[in-house]
């Protein structure tokens, strides 16, 4: 790439078979006539002029998958396969069964399929299921055992008790409630009353609803909710529902114990009504104080904005703990409505993009009722960069 090809070579240096074969594997998708798959496209090893394209079928897109994976580690591979997609308009050939076998799956390639799911014929529906298996495999793997301890020690905190024991004792609060029994004399404070932290008991302590847009750019936030909605659901000190929304809502708490089976139940694409899905939302809350509801969302309401507005400020003030995520991926800043994130941090729910490593932490000052781990580039609702 950085030597060019055709034209702009001249260096006087020959590629070896190897150096050739990346090369040959580089300008399929960044060549100078890498605009569309077409006949006649040079793929992996083999032969031929150079030419950007990787041809219209699936064969010559599986070997070119095969070709990339020896020549780069993982990383780029999934880079490069993200930009043939959009670069050459190959989602059409992931709904072949080769072409899918062939993969480096990851987030990006997860919310492709999902985005074809209506699309896919039954002989590559089972293929995309191992596909998307791997990767919230690995997401659980990655995000699980953290998340639960974060939570559990969230919901011990929240657990206040009169008369804690010695380990549980929280001695700053503690200091603070008996700066009143301070004897100068002695250089002492005597401490009336003990302030600490219960252990969370077995039953149900929270109730979390994420409520997820399932528009066609919230992609990957659909693959890590879906992910987390079942970790959260997991916990038996946490009632978990999950709502996914276009201008439609359904409720995808039956299926929360398979992130797999979370993520063919979305339908990527479509329009927006925040405040149809807030609606539904609010009328599954039974325990308004003991719930957080976390609305993952770039906020670009299609429905009707001064309701969505009023169903927010109503359920705060009945107690509820919202949470507002513009995106829950790894990219940072997204594309959001930035008059509708101003609106929802005047009312006290600043809105900012969380990574999923970032997550379990938001969910545990939300349990304690204490203001989130927000970025530091947030100024009034208006995050400047990720977090």
């Amino acid at each position: 790439m950085v030597l060019g090809g055709g034209e702009a070579d001249g260096t006087g240096c020959a590629l070896g078979p190897g150096d050739s074969g990346m090369d040959r594997t580089l300008e399929a998708v960044y060549g100078t006539r890498a605009t569309g798959p077409g006949p006649g496209a040079v793929t992996g090893t083999g032969g031929g002029a150079r030419g950007g394209g990787l041809g219209a079928s699936a064969p010559h897109v599986a070997r070119w998958l095969g070709d990339i994976r020896t020549y780069f580690p993982s990383s780029v591979v999934q880079v490069m396969q993200r930009d043939a997609i959009d670069r050459l308009g190959l989602a059409s050939l992931l709904l072949e069964p080769e072409t899918l076998a062939a993969v480096e799956p990851d987030v990006h390639l997860v919310g492709t399929l999902l985005s074809l799911n209506k699309a896919m014929p039954e002989t590559s529906r089972q293929t995309a299921r191992v596909v998307v298996g791997k990767v919230v495999a690995e997401l659980e793997r990655r995000l699980a055992a953290r998340t639960r301890s974060t939570l559990t020690g969230a919901l011990d905190r929240s657990a206040k008790a009169s008369r804690p024991r010695h380990r549980d004792i929280d001695w700053n609060r503690t200091i603070r409630a008996n700066l009143k029994n301070y004897l100068p004399e002695h250089g002492t404070l005597v401490p009336e009353r003990l302030v600490g932290h219960g252990r969370a008991a077995r039953s149900v302590k929270k109730d979390v609803v994420l409520c997820v847009d399932q528009s066609g750019s919230m992609a990957s936030s659909v693959v890590y909710a879906s992910v987390f909605g079942a970790v959260l659901a997991s916990m038996r000190t946490l009632e978990t529902r999950m709502v996914v929304f276009d201008t439609d809502v359904v409720d995808l708490t039956d299926a929360l114990d398979d992130p797999v089976d979370v993520l063919f139940g979305t339908q990527l694409g479509g329009g927006t009504d925040i405040n149809r899905a807030l609606a539904y939302c609010q009328s599954r809350i039974s325990r308004p104080a003991e719930t957080v509801l976390v609305l993952i969302s770039d906020l670009y309401e299609g429905g009707i904005r001064e309701e969505m507005l009023k169903l927010v400020a109503a359920m705060k003030a009945a107690g509820v703990r919202f949470v507002t995520l513009l995106a829950l991926s790894d990219e940072g800043a997204p594309s959001y409505d930035r008059e509708h994130a101003a609106a929802l941090a005047a009312l006290g729910t600043p809105a900012f993009a969380c990574t999923p490593d970032l997550f379990p932490e938001v969910m545990a000052a939300a349990i304690e009722g204490r203001p989130p781990p927000v970025p530091a580039q947030l100024s009034n609702g208006i995050p400047a960069g990720p977090p």
